[in-house]
């Protein structure tokens, strides 16, 4: 593919869709580190320009990466609903992006339409939108998923409880829980990042956690966020696994830097279904991603991050997972810059998750290095309430202490939900209420001095 574009007395011209791809998206420092990125503010519009007048049918035509070379190009090419696609198939990148504002075409629309979308369409439109375009589209989509409760509902804002400990220290872990539980927390999961994979460690906790869970009646899911292989072999020695978890990226090299393929993720996603512990559905697949993972592995192939991001969906929607959700800012400013190029790539990822049938979720943070701060994610957190994420992630104080990064606290959930309007998964905010942890109108109820009047972490 070529070209060319004139502006004034300039003339631009690209010499492929990758090209284009990566020209028009916003500026964001880890594009520009890869040598990728538009050269000026006038080269973007050009291929931006050029990008509108794009035919959605042309990316069929011409692989971001060579389908021969590639896995992720050949599941996403693979499982691509052709027939779904004629519906849009005559449209141009900018008229698909004026058809998606269109107040026809809502959600059942855009959920019919979802698997006849390759990634590529849904980052190209992306790079075309203002910050509100990818607001009001996102806001229109529900993909629900459910296991021990419903997530994704309207007017529903789940929230994942993140206990790490730097040192897996089980009490440390569940005074965690007790405080995530007191502010409505848990809905989406209570999943903990594991300290080390050691296979005794990874089950001390999966226990653990579903001791907690059994004692009382929790409506959730619990999950260790270890490698997908010990997770398997967690399930061949019986131990209570409710989520499959897997960190997954938009190309075959980045996905064997993390020790995966598609193989064995699709041996992960059916040893979690072999279990049927779910009580209300069986989406037992948890992933996460983050734009500058490929790169970061030297494995992007001259693709713009926010496009091999999209890829990585392409990927997880493969196995109908529970929960997806890009972890914006955690890879750090080399990849994300600033509080800026953060919000604009959560409102990205959220967007083309969802566009793409995905249940998103969003961890909404920053590392201590970039020029970030907590009135950015706040600002975040209210865009992506209003944009119907799906879930956010619930931190004490807002700063993992194992992970080393800011994200979002416990205060912040109760702040969006009052805010918006929003209330847990419904089986959860029931059992919230029942153990008289918040009122019927779901008000919290100060917690009692003493935490082992609900949990004695002694015991554990």
């Amino acid at each position: 593919m070529n070209k060319t574009i004139s502006i004034g007395h300039l003339k631009y011209t690209f010499h492929s869709l990758k090209e284009i791809l990566a020209k028009a998206s916003l500026h964001r420092s880890g594009d520009l580190l890869a040598n990728i990125s538009a050269k000026t503010d006038e080269e973007r519009v050009a291929a931006q320009m050029v990008l509108a007048d794009v035919y959605l049918s042309e990316f069929l035509n011409e692989e971001v990466i060579p389908y021969e070379e590639d896995e992720v190009t050949r599941v996403i090419f693979d499982n691509h609903d052709k027939a779904v696609f004629e519906e849009i198939a005559s449209l141009t990148v900018g008229e698909f992006r004026n058809w998606l504002l269109m107040d026809d075409t809502n959600g059942e629309v855009l959920k019919r339409i979802s698997k006849g979308l390759i990634p590529e369409m849904v980052a190209a439109v992306s790079k075309l939108m203002r910050n509100q375009d990818l607001i009001k589209v996102a806001s229109k989509i529900r993909n629900i998923t459910a296991f021990r409760n419903t997530i994704g509902l309207p007017g529903r804002l789940s929230v994942r409880l993140q206990p790490n400990d730097p040192t897996d220290d089980m009490k440390g872990i569940a005074a965690q829980i007790i405080d995530g539980l007191y502010y409505g927390c848990g809905d989406a999961v209570i999943g903990i990042n594991p300290a080390t994979d050691n296979y005794k460690a990874v089950t001390n906790l999966i226990y653990m956690l579903d001791d907690v869970r059994e004692k009382f009646q929790i409506p959730t899911q619990s999950c260790v966020l270890t490698h997908i292989t010990t997770t398997i072999k967690a399930i061949e020695n019986k131990v209570p696994v409710d989520l499959v978890f897997q960190s997954i990226g938009g190309t075959q090299r980045v996905n064997e830097s993390f020790g995966v393929n598609y193989a064995i993720l699709k041996e992960g996603y059916e040893a979690g279904l072999s279990l049927n512990r779910g009580t209300v559905g069986n989406n037992c697949m948890y992933f996460e991603t983050g734009q500058g993972s490929a790169l970061s592995a030297n494995a992007h192939w001259g693709v713009d991050q926010q496009t091999l991001e999209a890829r990585a969906y392409g990927l997880a929607r493969c196995f109908d997972p529970l929960l997806v959700n890009t972890v914006v800012g955690f890879i750090g400013p080399e990849y994300l810059y600033n509080g800026k190029q953060i919000i604009r790539a959560g409102l990205e990822d959220h967007f083309c998750g969802k566009l793409l049938g995905l249940p998103m979720g969003v961890d909404i943070c920053y590392t201590n290095h970039a020029d970030a701060d907590q009135d950015d994610m706040d600002n975040l957190l209210t865009l992506l309430g209003v944009a119907g994420c799906n879930f956010i992630i619930g931190v004490p104080g807002a700063d993992d202490m194992m992970l080393n990064y800011q994200s979002t606290s416990f205060h912040d959930a109760l702040y969006i939900r009052s805010m918006l309007g929003l209330k847990p998964a419904p089986e959860f905010e029931q059992w919230l209420i029942k153990m008289n942890l918040f009122t019927d109108d779901l008000t919290p109820i100060e917690a009692p001095v003493n935490y082992r009047n609900f949990l004695n972490v002694s015991q554990l």
